[in-house]
């Protein structure tokens, strides 16, 4: 068991861009699931694939490179807000990252979601991670 599944998923994804593998299989729950979401809507996977007829349940994710220089979409993967430490920010505190070319997603309390869709809604939450 882990002690936090959210770094672990986050961990999976970095190992695998490092070893430059195509598919990464990471077991499953429903955070991860919306993580995964956000980062095939903002175009940092390729595709995913939500397996849930094993008993916890797998997503496989295909990982994204570009074609000539073989370089990953995803440079950087960091988890902000940790179980000791968990991160709140307000509307006016949410960060930017890479000055707007990254994505920080955010918990709120309409569910999981970029730091630009938490900033044009006025809502703060949680951070859960940095992408870029």
């Amino acid at each position: 068991m882990f002690t936090d599944p959210i770094a672990d998923y986050l961990t999976r994804i970095r190992n695998a861009v490092m070893a430059n593998h195509r598919v990464v299989e990471i077991p499953a729950s429903n955070l991860k699931k919306e993580i995964t979401k956000i980062l095939f809507d903002k175009g940092y996977i390729l595709n995913f694939k939500f397996e849930d007829e094993t008993k916890p349940g797998l997503i496989k994710i295909a990982l994204k490179y570009h074609p000539v220089t073989k370089q990953s979409a995803i440079t950087q993967i960091e988890r902000v807000s940790k179980p000791g430490l968990r991160k709140y920010v307000g509307t006016e505190e949410l960060p930017r990252v890479l000055n707007g070319l990254g994505i920080a997603i955010v918990s709120t309390s309409k569910g999981l979601m970029t730091d630009k869709e938490a900033r044009t809604q006025g809502i703060g939450g949680e951070v859960i991670c940095y992408v870029s």
